[in-house]
């Protein structure tokens, strides 16, 4: 296949090195092309001998064989890794004032961006209506990781890693063996050994719940946990590329997190407490044929709730909030099963304590809950709520390990999928 890899300038400019050897390992024949900016953190003679094509980045380098033409007409794939702000910008208003940015208007194949900029120019309305209108015109746009960005900085922004931009590029084209992995490898075996999976969630229908309920104390207060939702958005984003029709529950998401996925496709329901929560993932799991709870959940809400902000009274005791049990949202849909041979999954967030440790009370969860498979993660210091990176060990109805999992969400999220489409595939 014949891969034009698009490099703008941003410091993340350096994996597109990574993603070049490992295009041409897979046996692709790729021409670099940077802009001006780009060739300041990466030179052209690293591209030029990795991918051993000519590296050049204005119109006028090759005037006899119309490159800026030329290049885009005679691509399969197109991938853009990194994808600056002013790329996208330039990219969405159809500018054509380099060799890229000329070859993105003459590329009539499938492109991907890989979008790497600081969190605030990611969420800035002007980007976000770029990337907007590129998905419109069907390029293919993939989120970004969150985590460390230049010095000290951490968010929404960062480059994702070679080996998932490089699945992600030929998952475009439809290419599904890519690497050394074998034919029988799962989708998280697949990422170290380099192979994107099929579609194997294509025709289904996918419910999933993200974020934390709140149960108001009062019209100003709540009482809530510290879940960010962004375990439960990764499983909606990889539900969707694997070729699922996705609903996504969201419990008090920020529209940042959410605003992407409806782009992409992904129905988008908002909730606040878990009785609304308990309602819209019931109403959608009438038609679903997976429902994976990954919403944080609380157990208990207030008996009652005034209509008035409780007040401090000086010499007072303070109040005392008398607790009611939540119904068992993931125990009812397991038990239930709202649609006929229905997979349901479950998250267990686990501290160990005197009683038992972590795996112990997630093998209890799982025979009480009665759900096909449960997630089991260690929260508290620095794992969990929060983290960028995850790590959860997968338990069958009976508290069997079926699978461990560990690495960035997204990871996790397909290593899930790998677990609920076996389940699928012998019912």
């Amino acid at each position: 296949m014949r891969i034009l890899l698009g490099v703008s300038g941003g410091i993340a400019a350096y994996k597109a090195v990574l993603v070049l050897r490992l295009l041409r390992e897979q046996g692709h024949a790729v021409r670099v092309v940077p802009t001006a900016a780009a060739l300041r953190f990466v030179g052209a003679p690293t591209f030029e001998a990795l991918s051993g094509e000519p590296v050049s980045s204005e119109v006028f380098d090759d005037v006899p064989g119309v490159a800026h033409v030329a290049l885009g007409q005679g691509a399969d794939l197109v991938v853009v890794a990194p994808a600056t702000a002013d790329l996208l910008a330039r990219a969405a208003s159809g500018r054509a004032d380099d060799l890229l940015t000329s070859t993105l208007l003459t590329a009539r194949c499938p492109v991907v961006m890989a979008p790497a900029m600081h969190t605030e120019m990611w969420e800035h309305p002007a980007t976000r209506a770029n990337v907007a209108t590129l998905r419109e015109r069907g390029v293919h746009v993939v989120e970004p990781a969150s985590g460390r960005l230049t010095g000290a900085d951490t968010g929404p922004g960062r480059l994702p890693e070679p080996e998932e931009i490089v699945r992600a590029a030929l998952a475009a084209v439809g290419d599904v063996t890519v690497g050394d992995a074998e034919a029988g490898d799962t989708t998280a075996e697949a990422a170290a050994g380099g192979r994107q999976p099929a579609p194997d969630l294509a025709g289904r229908r996918v419910v999933v719940s993200a974020g934390g309920t709140r149960e108001p104390v009062d019209p100003v207060r709540f009482l809530g946990n510290r879940s960010s939702g962004r375990q439960g958005v990764a499983l909606a984003e990889a539900a969707a590329a694997r070729g699922a029709q996705v609903t996504l529950v969201a419990a008090n998401l920020e529209t940042a997190l959410t605003a992407p996925l409806v782009e992409a496709g992904v129905r988008v329901v908002d909730v606040g407490s878990t009785a609304e929560l308990r309602t819209a993932v019931r109403e959608a799991a009438t038609a679903a044929d997976v429902v994976v709870m990954a919403a944080a959940v609380a157990d208990f809400r207030p008996s009652r709730t005034p209509g008035a902000k409780i007040k401090k009274t000086q010499g007072e005791p303070p109040p005392v909030i008398e607790l009611v049990e939540n119904p068992d949202v993931l125990a009812e849909l397991a038990r239930d099963r709202l649609s006929p041979g229905q997979v349901v999954v479950g998250f267990a967030a686990e501290t160990g304590d005197a009683a038992g440790s972590v795996l112990e009370h997630g093998r209890a969860k799982a025979r009480r809950k009665g759900a096909d498979l449960l997630a089991v993660n260690a929260v508290g210091d620095g794992r969990g709520f929060g983290a960028v990176d995850n790590e959860v060990t997968v338990l069958d109805a009976a508290g069997d390990v079926v699978a461990e999992v560990a690495g960035s969400k997204r990871q996790v999220a397909d290593g899930l999928w790998d677990a609920v489409t076996k389940h699928l595939s012998v019912m």
